[in-house]
């Protein structure tokens, strides 16, 4: 099959995500089972890979009329675009994809592009912040669609009578699977949103523990500087920028803290980390407790953070607690819907029917 994913959202190198590593990742093993995949994304000026790509854009505007840059960073065709739904149909005319997989990103802009295309679309839902679709999701009509957990499903089933294939986010183990040290508790992405202030909470309430903070999402100046300004007093709290290899995380991480405002989708670093037997503790919200299951405890956010400050001392605290809360971990990082190649079926099983005319 020749495949395209389509998002408004910057990509990777620009931007290191949840959707784009899962996206990539994704993109590679189709690769390796014989199929033609490219990525068509949003833009950033920064960096190395902005810098090109404008010089490019600037080129094809002027060659072909259409402001697109296109790079082989990942191993397969990404083009990038200020305005990436101006760009569906070019981009289609030079791969002729035979199906096109709408990602996360004003997903129903970048979905009725790629309609006027002619070619079979599948949605990729992801989040259930239905006003950044960018437009109604009802303006799509019929479509197939692909959920990343029971709860975005039944989120869409609710808000738009749409029914979904359910695929969790794709990932390959081997990408996290790693020897740990157990040296720290783990938090990914210090942003309000997830939960930053629960974090800087627990760890001022827990001076003895180490604390890793990694970035993830760009931080804009005020979160920055109110970041920097909480971790001045916090001594055992490391910030770390975003990793390339998460490995190098997960090779010193104890426990993952997950405590989430936002209603995740899923929330894909609980299985990155329980790949390893690490146990998670998580909030309530969204898809995480899908995504923790067995491995881990799930806290309401708005518990006092004296509960959360105890699940983390009992964790770190009580081997034979942690002992089994390991095993359950890694248990449910291997459970049979989190695998490869389940995944690569559903998603050809899905892509093969939606080429035939068989989901609408």
């Amino acid at each position: 099959m020749r495949i395209l994913f389509i998002t408004a959202h910057p990509y990777l190198p620009q931007l290191i995500g949840g959707m784009q590593t899962s996206t990539d990742q994704l993109c590679r093993s189709l690769q390796q089972r014989g199929h033609h995949v490219a990525v068509l994304v949003g833009l950033t000026p920064v960096g190395w890979r902005g810098f090109l790509s404008r010089i490019k854009q600037q080129i094809n505007a002027r060659l072909f009329g259409c402001k697109t840059a296109r790079d082989q960073d990942c191993g397969y065709p990404v083009w990038r675009a200020w305005f990436p739904w101006e760009a569906v149909a070019y981009v289609v005319r030079q791969e002729r994809p035979e199906v096109i997989v709408v990602v996360a990103g004003e997903p129903v802009r970048m979905g009725l592009a790629a309609q006027a295309t002619g070619t079979p679309i599948i949605m990729q839902l992801q989040n259930v912040e239905f006003q950044l679709h960018g437009m109604e999701f009802k303006a799509l009509g019929p479509v197939a669609c692909v959920s990343n957990s029971r709860f975005t499903a039944d989120a869409y089933a609710e808000a738009y009578q749409v029914p979904s294939e359910i695929i969790y986010p794709f990932m390959t183990p081997d990408a996290y699977l790693t020897e740990t040290s157990r040296a720290n508790v783990t938090f990914i992405n210090p942003v309000p949103l997830k939960g930053r202030d629960i974090a800087l909470r627990i760890a001022a309430h827990c001076p003895d523990i180490p604390f890793a903070f990694v970035e993830a999402w760009p931080l804009n100046d005020q979160d920055k500087q109110d970041l920097m300004r909480e971790l001045a007093h916090l001594p055992n709290v490391t910030l770390l920028p975003p990793q390339k290899d998460m490995r190098k995380v997960y090779g010193k991480c104890k426990i993952l803290l997950a405590p989430s405002l936002w209603n995740e989708g899923y929330g894909r670093v609980a299985t990155e980390a329980q790949f390893s037997g690490i146990p998670v503790v998580a909030s309530t919200r969204g898809g995480l407790p899908e995504a923790v299951g067995t491995g881990g405890v799930v806290l309401d956010p708005e518990a006092p953070i004296a509960d959360w400050v105890a699940v983390i001392r009992k964790l770190w605290e009580d081997d034979a607690y942690y002992k089994a809360m390991s095993a359950a971990a890694l248990a449910y990082a291997n459970r049979p819907d989190i695998g490869i190649e389940h995944h690569i079926e559903m998603w050809e099983n899905v892509m093969q029917r939606v080429i035939g005319g068989a989901i609408r």
